[in-house]
Parts: C-alpha cells; structure tokens; sequence
C-alpha cells in the first residue's frame, strides 16, 4: 500500500493512526477502570447516607418508645432528641401472702416489681453528646440540597394497630455526576450483596420493620 502513496500523504497518516490508537486505548481503559471508579464512589457515598438513615432508625426507634409511634416529620423528631428523656428502670422479683378464701391460708404470691432509677436525655444515650442528628435529615452528597422523605402511619396487621415509618432518597441524588449507564445498571440491581432498587431506605409503610435494604457490608465498623 505504500507504494501507492504519496510521500506527503505518508506523515499525516502516521499521526492519524497514532491519533487513532491513543484514543482506542483511551476507550479500552475507560471501559475497564470507569466500573472501578464508579463502586469506589458508591460505596464511599452509600456509606454516609446509610450512616444518616441509621441516625434516623434510631432517633425513630427512641421516639416510639416513649411516644408509642413514630415522628411524621423531622422537625418533632429532632425537637425530640433534643429534649426527650428515657426513664431507666429496674425489674426485680418479689413475692408477698395472701389469704386464699379457697383454702382458708395464707399462699405466696410472686411478682415484678418496676424501679424507676432515673432519667437518660435522648441525645446522650444515641448521639454520645454529638449534634449530627440536627442536620439529619440532609442528604450527603445531594447538590440541589435535598433531603430525605420521611413519613409515618399506623397500619394493620392482623387486627393488630402496627406504628410504621419509612424514609428514603433516591440514588440518581446521591450518585448525580456519575455516568449514565453505569446509574441505571446500578438502579436495576437485584442481590442480596448489593442496595436494590433506585432508593437507599430504612423502616416501611407496609411492613412493620426497621430494617435498611442495604447489605451487611455496610453494618461493618469499618464502614
């Protein structure tokens, strides 16, 4: 084929071709290292929204406990770490005699006795004196300054009056500047070792479970 070139022709070509395969290359390793950058950056950011979600587990849980359901907006909820207390009890055995009409006796009759010690402020016995839970209900990493959607109800279950809540964000918020076929493999997963879905949540309206749908990976200490 060179034969049939001219000489000036030859040079350019050189350059195209060399052009041609840096860009090739460039390509070959962009589909091989963008998936890499991609689960760095998920999981780096999944971290600290799940780390939020368990915040509100757990303020949620606190709320139900002396309020018998759960917050429907975060500003109860945060008033309520702010200035709820736990009342810390004991639970002893005891037993005292009673006079049995039946028998014409005096019986033992066993029982529980509740003590109450005290009284714990929410806020120490979650968040150890640390004041992340105002701002919890913001979502890390979010860019138009969205937050979490969080909502509370009383469902049915069985006859049964069940407290439920459930809040949530949708990864395209978290994962906004990442590539676009990466985003929507990464909505349609369904496994047990990945976050299914398009949301990160925690709690449900439908069940009664606090339960988040992310896997253990991120309930590690490390994380």
């Amino acid at each position: 084929m060179d034969r049939f070139l001219p000489q000036k022709v030859k040079p350019v070509l050189i350059i195209v071709f060399g052009l041609l395969s840096i860009f090739l290359g460039y390509k070959i390793y962009q589909s091989i290292n963008a998936p890499i950058e991609f689960n760095k950056v998920r999981k780096e950011r999944f971290s600290q929204v799940i780390a939020k979600l368990k915040d509100i587990r757990d303020s949620q849980e606190a709320y139900k406990t002396v309020n018998g359901r759960f917050a429907k907006d975060f500003n109860s909820l945060i008033k309520f770490v702010d200035t709820g207390s736990y009342t810390i009890t004991q639970q002893r055995d005891s037993s005292f005699m009673r006079f049995d009409k039946v028998y014409q006796i005096e019986l033992q009759k066993d029982t529980v006795i509740i003590d109450t010690l005290g009284f714990e402020k929410v806020r120490d016995s979650i968040f150890k004196g640390d004041d992340r839970y105002k701002t919890m209900m913001e979502v890390p990493y979010a860019q138009g300054g969205e937050k979490f959607e969080m909502k509370a109800d009383i469902i049915d279950k069985q006859g049964y009056k069940a407290p439920v809540f459930e809040a949530k964000i949708k990864k395209n918020v978290v994962l906004y500047d990442q590539p676009a076929d990466l985003l929507a493999r990464e909505n349609a997963h369904q496994s047990v070792e990945e976050v299914n879905g398009t949301e990160i949540k925690v709690g449900s309206l439908t069940d009664v479970s606090t339960n988040g749908n992310w896997p253990p990976i991120y309930d590690r200490k490390s994380n």
